[in-house]
C-alpha cells in the first residue's frame, strides 16, 4: 500500500531557540567547537545516539527538553553568542570573493564523485572524499567563489562489521535524506528541480540536493525519482557499487547531469575542477551545452572547456582509473556524439591511449588529461609517477615534459585537530589561528608552547584514544554474542601510559597493513617490553569485492586473539571520521607502510601531525616531501623494488629495528618530570615546520593562483565578443595540425666551441623550416642540461631562441645557453606551438625535435 500524500514533520523550536535550525543545515558544526559544543550540550546522550548529526536531533529531541532549554539563561547566552560568530563567520571572510577577480567574474565548480565532511552525511569512502571534503571547508574559509557537485548516494559506503572468525561483511543503511543536513533545492513555486539525462534512449530525471558548507554550497545529485524506471532509479544507491554499467551511469549523472544542474541553478562557470577522472564527462557537456546555446563549432567550444578545465589525479593504481569497453560506450554515448558534432569514434579517441586501437578501452582519465590545460598530481612524487603513468597521451615529448604538474594535498587542520589541542592553540596561536593555518608565521609561535603543556594535552588525548577504543570493542564483541567474560575484558585492554601506535586506512593490498605482524615473535618482544610496553590500535575497510584485502583483515583479528597480543593489539571496526579523529588525536606515533611508489599522497599522517603525533614511513606520498630526521622516521630510503616479497622482509626487519632501537627508546627517555624532552622537541617540530606546509588552506590558495585565477582569465578572453577569441584559437590550432609536417630543424650550428669556462654562455644556432606557418604560430627552444653516465639529460631547461633572419623558406634563430655550473651538459633545439596562443603548449602534442 503506497501513501496517496507524503508530507514532512519538522521540529516546533522555541523562538529563543530558533537559530538552531540554520546552524543544524550547515556543516560548519564539523569544525567549529563552540557549535558542536552547544548541541552536545542539547542532550549529551541523544547526540551520541544519532550520530552527531543536528538535523535528526532536533526531531528527535522531546518538545519539554526545548521548551526547559528556551527558560534556560545560560543556555541562551550561550546560543546567542555561538549563532553571532556564525553569522559573523557567513558574512564577514575575510577576503572579499571579488577581490580574487576584479576584471571578470569567477565561478569553479569542483566535481567529486565522493565527500567526506561529516560522519552523519555518509557519502564517502577513504582519503579522496575526505580531501574533497576539507578541498570544500578550506574554499568556505577562504571565501573561494565555489560550489561543489556530487552525487547523494541512497545508500553511501557500507557499513563494516566482523564475523566471529574475523571475515568483513558489510550491511548498507538507507539513508533518510529528511533527517540529514541536506535540503531539496525548490523553484519559486516549490516544485522541486531537476534535470535530465539520457541513458541508452530512456530519459532519466535527477533531483538536486543542496549542503551548506560554511559559506560553500554543495549540489548533490539523486536518481531516486519515481518517474524513473526502477533500473536507473538505484543509479545513485551506492558509492563503487554495482557493475561497469552502473559506474558509467553514475559518471554520466555526475558529469553531465552535474553541468546541467548548475544551469538550472543559475550558476555560471568559468573554471571546472575534476577532483579525479569519475566526472570527465563533465567537460563533454561543456562543450555541448556552448554548442547547442551558443551556436558555435565543436572546435571552438573545445577550446574554452580545455582552457577553463583543471584535472587532478589521484592514483597510480589500475583500479582507480575507470576503462569501459568500446560498446558499453557506444550504448550511451553514440548519439550524444550527434549533439556534441562529431564522430563516435571521434570520442572513442578522446578516452584512448592510442586513439586509432579500436580494441582499446575507453579510460575516463585520459579523456579527463586530453580535454585540460592543466593537469596536477597530489604530491611531488606522485607527479614524477604518473609522468611516467600517462606519457602515451604526449608520445612525442620526453617523461619530464608530460604535462603533469603537482599540488600536494593538505588537510583541513580545524577538522581534524582534538578540541584539546585547538584549546592548546588558542592560547598560543591566538584564538583565530583556524582561520589562516596555512601561515608559516603563525605556527612559529608553536616553540612557545612549553613542553609540559604540550605533553600533558597529548597524554589527556590518549587517554581519551583508550576509553574510545576499549567502548569500542566492548561494543563490537557484545554484537557479535561474546560472553560476559570476554565483554568484560575488552573494557581492560591496553594502557593509557603506552607508547600507542596508530594504523588506518583502507585495507589495499599495497599499505601493507600486515607488514608489522611479519615476525609475530619480534612484535611480541617489543610490545610486551616489562618496562617500556607498546600497543597498537588499528582500523580500515576493504572494498567489498577486495578478497585479498578482507584476509588482511582477517589474520590480524587472529593475531588480536593471540594471547600474546589480546591486550596490546585492538581493532575497531567500521572505521569513519569519528574514529579517525580520536585515533590522529591520541595516537603517539602513526604508522604507514605503503609499498612506494603506490601512495598518491596520503593524508592521514597529516591529520596525526597537526595533533602532535609523530610519523614513521615509508618515503612515499607526502612523507617523500616532509620527512626529516627532527620530525619523525623513515622506513627505508626510497628504493623501489621488483621483487615483493624481499623488500617486505626487508621492510618488516627495519621496521622492528627502528621501533627497538629508536622509537621506544625516545618515547621513554623521561626527565624527572616525566617528559620525554626529545620526543616533546620533535613533536613541536612538527607543529612548527610541517603544519603550516600540509595544510588544505594552502592547497586551495595554490589551486587559485596557479590554476584557478588563470583558468578564468582566459576563460572570460575568448568568451568575449560573440567568442571571437575561441573561434580564432579553434581555426589556428586546425592550421597547425595540418601544417605541422612541414616543420622541421635543418641545421644545428655550435658556436664557440664545446668547451667554455662558467658564466660565458653557448652560443646556439638553429635554421629552421615552417613551410606555411610563421614564427608567430612556434616558439624555437634550446632544450639543454646537465647529462649522466649513459650521455641522457638528467635534468634539462630551456631557453627560447629569437629569430635573427629568413631567406628561401628557411629562419635563423639564435641565443645563448648559460654555463652557470661546471660539469658534462648537452642541448638540442626543439619547436613547438606558441606559448603565447595556448593555456598549455603541450596540449596538442606537437613537437619538432633537432
Amino acid at each position: 500500500m503506497k501513501p496517496r500524500v507524503k508530507y514532512s514533520v519538522i521540529p516546533n523550536l522555541p523562538p529563543p531557540l530558533e537559530v538552531l535550525r540554520d546552524l543544524a543545515y550547515n556543516l560548519c558544526f564539523s569544525w567549529k567547537d563552540e557549535l558542536w559544543d552547544l548541541f552536545q550540550r542539547l542532550d549529551p546522550g541523544l547526540w551520541e545516539e544519532c550520530g552527531h548529526n543536528p538535523a535528526f536531533m532536533l526531531g528527535l529531541i522531546s518538545q519539554e527538553r526545548l521548551d526547559e532549554l528556551s527558560r534556560d539563561q545560560g543556555f541562551v547566552s550561550q546560543l546567542e553568542r555561538v549563532g553571532e560568530d556564525f553569522n559573523r563567520y557567513l558574512s564577514q571572510p575575510r577576503v572579499q570573493a571579488e577581490k580574487y577577480s576584479p576584471e571578470a567574474p569567477l565561478r569553479v565548480a569542483y566535481f567529486s564523485a565522493e565527500f567526506g565532511l561529516a560522519e552523519c552525511l555518509p557519502i564517502y569512502s577513504g582519503g579522496l572524499g575526505v580531501l574533497s571534503g576539507d578541498h570544500l571547508k578550506s574554499a568556505s574559509d577562504l571565501n573561494v567563489p565555489l560550489v561543489g557537485v556530487g552525487l547523494l548516494y541512497q545508500e553511501g559506503y557500507f557499513r563494516q562489521y566482523l564475523s566471529a572468525d574475523g571475515w568483513q561483511m558489510e550491511t548498507y543503511p538507507v539513508n533518510d535524506f529528511a533527517n540529514m543536513p541536506v535540503k531539496l533545492v525548490r523553484d519559486e513555486e516549490g516544485r522541486p528541480v531537476t534535470v535530465t539525462v539520457d541513458f541508452k534512449g530512456e530519459q532519466v530525471h535527477v533531483m538536486i540536493w543542496r549542503v551548506n558548507v560554511g559559506r560553500v554550497p554543495l549540489y548533490l545529485l539523486d536518481t531516486n525519482m519515481p518517474s524513473n524506471a526502477p533500473e536507473f532509479r538505484g543509479t545513485t544507491g551506492q558509492l563503487y557499487g554495482g557493475n561497469r554499467e552502473m559506474r558509467i551511469r553514475q559518471e554520466i549523472v555526475l558529469g553531465i547531469a552535474g553541468v546541467r544542474a548548475l544551469k538550472a541553478l543559475g550558476i555560471e562557470l568559468s573554471v571546472a575542477h575534476m577532483n579525479e577522472g569519475h566526472s570527465a564527462f563533465s567537460a563533454l557537456e561543456r562543450i555541448n551545452m556552448l554548442r547547442k546555446e551558443k551556436g558555435i563549432s565543436f572546435d571552438a567550444a573545445r577550446e574554452i572547456v580545455l582552457a577553463s578545465t583543471v584535472f587532478t589525479t589521484h592514483t597510480p593504481v589500475p583500479a582507480g582509473n575507470d576503462l569501459f569497453e568500446p560498446e558499453l560506450v557506444r550504448a550511451y554515448f553514440e548519439e550524444y556524439t550527434k549533439d556534441l558534432g562529431i564522430n563516435f569514434k571521434v570520442l572513442l579517441g578522446y578516452g584512448r591511449l592510442e586513439p586509432r586501437d579500436e580494441e582499446e578501452p575507453f579510460g575516463m582519465t585520459t579523456l579527463a588529461l586530453r580535454l585540460s590545460a592543466h593537469t596536477n598530481a597530489v604530491s611531488r612524487l606522485h607527479g614524477k609517477v604518473s609522468r611516467a603513468m600517462w606519457q602515451k597521451v604526449w608520445p612525442h615529448h620526453p617523461v619530464e615534459d608530460v604535462p603533469i604538474d603537482h599540488i600536494t594535498n593538505g588537510i583541513h587542520v580545524p577538522t581534524w585537530t582534538s578540541k584539546e589541542i585547538t584549546g592548546l592553540f588558542d592560547r598560543y596561536l591566538g584564538p583565530n589561528w583556524g582561520e589562516d593555518p596555512e601561515s608559516e608565521k603563525l605556527w612559529d609561535q608553536a616553540r612557545n608552547i612549553p613542553d609540559t603543556e604540550l605533553w600533558r594535552t597529548h597524554e589527556r588525548c590518549r587517554e581519551m584514544l583508550i576509553a574510545f577504543a576499549r567502548r569500542r570493542l566492548a561494543a563490537q564483541l557484545e554484537s557479535r554474542g561474546a560472553s560476559t567474560a570476554e565483554i568484560q575484558a575488552a573494557r581492560e585492554v591496553l594502557t593509557p601510559e603506552a607508547l600507542t601506535i596508530g594504523f588506518a586506512r583502507r585495507f589495499a593490498t599495497y599499505k601493507r597493513a600486515t607488514l608489522i605482524f611479519a615476525d609475530p615473535d619480534r612484535l611480541d618482544r617489543i610490545i610486551n617490553h616489562s618496562q617500556f610496553p607498546v600497543q597498537i590500535i588499528i582500523a580500515g575497510k576493504a572494498h567489498p569485492r577486495d578478497n585479498e584485502g578482507k584476509e588482511l583483515i582477517k589474520r590480524i583479528i587472529h593475531l588480536c586473539n593471540d594471547d600474546r597480543f589480546r591486550r596490546r593489539v585492538v581493532f575497531l571496526e567500521d572505521y569513519d571520521l569519528y574514529t579517525a579523529r580520536y585515533l590522529v588525536s591520541g595516537a603517539d606515533l602513526w604508522l604507514n607502510t605503503p609499498r612506494r611508489p603506490l601512495e598518491a599522497c596520503g593524508t592521514s599522517g597529516m591529520k596525526a601531525l597537526a595533533n602532535g603525533s609523530l610519523n614513521l614511513s615509508t618515503l612515499d606520498g607526502w612523507w617523500d616531501e616532509a620527512y626529516h630526521r627532527d620530525l619523525g622516521w623513515a622506513l627505508g630510503h626510497g628504493e623501489i623494488y621488483t621483487d615483493h616479497g624481499a623488500q617486505d622482509s626487508i621492510e618488516s626487519r627495519d621496521l622492528h629495528n627502528l621501533l627497538e632501537q629508536e622509537v621506544v627508546p625516545l618515547f621513554y627517555t623521561r626527565g624527572s618530570d616525566g617528559i620525554p624532552r626529545e620526543w616533546v622537541k620533535k613533536m613541536r617540530e612538527g607543529l612548527r615546520r610541517l603544519a603550516p606546509v600540509f595544510s588544505s588552506h594552502r592547497m586551495v590558495q595554490e589551486y587559485m593562483d596557479r590554476y584557478y585565477l588563470p583558468c578564468s582569465r582566459r576563460f572570460n578572453v575568448l568568451c568575449k565578443n560573440n567568442f571571437e577569441g575561441a573561434t580564432e584559437l579553434a581555426r589556428w590550432r586546425q592550421r597547425l595540425m595540418v601544417a605541422w609536417h612541414e616543420v622541421s630543424i635543418e641545421e644545428l650550428i655550435a658556436g664557440n666551441g664545446l668547451e667554455r669556462p662558467v658564466g660565458q654562455g653557448l652560443q646556439v644556432t638553429a635554421r629552421v623550416r615552417l613551410g606555411s606557418l610563421g614564427p608567430d604560430d612556434v616558439v624555437v627552444e634550446a632544450y639543454y642540461g646537465r647529462l649522466d653516465q649513459n650521455g641522457d639529460f638528467s635534468d634539462r631547461e630551456t631557453v627560447i631562441l629569437s629569430v635573427e633572419d629568413s631567406s628561401d623558406g628557411l629562419y635563423t634563430y639564435s641565443g645563448r645557453v648559460p654555463t652557470n655550473r661546471t660539469g658534462r651538459f648537452g642541448y638540442t633545439v626543439r619547436i613547438m606551438p606558441s606559448h603565447e596562443r595556448l593555456e598549455n603548449p603541450f596540449a596538442m602534442g606537437l613537437v619538432t625535435w633537432a
